[in-house]
């Protein structure tokens, strides 16, 4: 995606929710930022994220054709194609990159040691070893991050609290995005105590997702656990109209995948993530290192219901569980 592009995608409602900044303008040279998204450029999801880290930039003075330049590329989901993009990136040698999701960073850091990047989702950075030390990062990599890997075990626990009779989980997740393993262990740990089977199901490509759900959900009482980053619209389509079909209940770790099908997400804002990356890049791009910048975690973590959801596969949420979700979707 080229700038233009980029600024058609902030939209007029991010636009007003912004109003410009009125500190003074930057002097010197235009400066240049790269953006990696692992998702697609389709993707309305992703459309917000970019949309709020430009309005977050114009707010601090940043502003598109004037003193900023920014240049996109999306992964699409694919992990040769993010590693391509992000060479592609590095070789613009801009001021600073931003990455968004564990892959986009990891690919990111393969290509540069030397160019800031400011991460974005990039979930548990530690186990990941994006970073080393959370107060001050060492190498050229900081940035706003999500889940923690005992989140798997919370995923696990809200969705046989949602549906009590629950008696297995699928748990889906695309290999090539390597992050799986931060969550698998926690959910298998809590499936012991809650008497839950559960099942892994990586998948690569659409017809894969309706083979192992379509096997899967051949026995009564079956749930589907999203693992991040969440699935391409194309994936979460199939998965959805499966879900459907087949009665299962769904937790991930996405509000907005929620809120568009998913029955319960349990995460952060990751809107808010790029809000807050703005304030990173702004710092780097006045001289800071990203070794004084400490990684962020969210400070609210949002259970989100979707009762829609619930009624389209017959569940009755518990009334307990609904007056502790954050956001209840009618």
């Amino acid at each position: 995606m080229r700038r233009r592009d980029f600024i058609a995608g902030v939209g007029g409602a991010a636009a007003a929710a912004w109003p410009r900044a009125v500190r003074a303008q930057q002097s010197g040279r235009m400066r240049l930022v790269g953006a990696l998204i692992f998702g697609t450029e389709a993707d309305r999801l992703n459309r917000q994220y970019t949309a709020a880290l430009s309005v977050s930039l114009e707010k601090v003075g940043w502003i598109e054709g004037r003193n900023l330049r920014t240049e996109i590329r999306f992964g699409g989901g694919n992990a040769v194609m993010t590693r391509t993009y992000a060479a592609e990136l590095v070789s613009l040698a801009p001021d600073v990159i931003v990455g968004q999701g564990g892959p986009a960073t990891r690919a990111l850091q393969q290509e540069t040691q030397s160019i800031p990047i400011v991460f974005v989702a990039a979930g548990d950075v530690l186990a990941l070893r994006i970073v080393t030390s959370l107060s001050h990062p060492e190498g050229n990599a900081t940035g706003i991050t999500n889940n923690f890997a005992s989140f798997g075990g919370k995923w696990l626990e809200l969705l046989k609290e949602a549906a009590p009779r629950l008696a297995a989980v699928a748990i889906l997740f695309k290999p090539e995005a390597g992050t799986a393993d931060l969550y698998l262990a926690s959910i298998e740990t809590a499936s012991g105590a809650l008497g839950v089977t559960t099942q892994r199901a990586p998948y690569r490509d659409s017809g894969e997702i309706e083979r192992v759900i379509g096997a899967f959900a051949a026995e009564p009482n079956r749930g589907l656990i999203v693992l991040p980053p969440i699935p391409i619209p194309e994936h979460r389509e199939v998965i959805d109209q499966l879900a459907v079909r087949h009665r299962l209940p769904i937790i991930c770790a996405s509000k907005y995948y929620a809120a568009n099908g998913g029955l319960i997400s349990y995460g952060s804002d990751i809107v808010k993530q790029f809000q807050q990356a703005a304030s990173y890049v702004d710092r780097i791009l006045r001289g800071a290192k990203p070794g004084d910048l400490p990684v962020q975690y969210p400070t609210k973590i949002e259970l989100v219901i979707n009762l829609k959801a619930a009624r389209t596969i017959g569940l009755e949420i518990p009334p307990a569980l609904l007056l502790r979700a954050d956001e209840v979707i009618e």
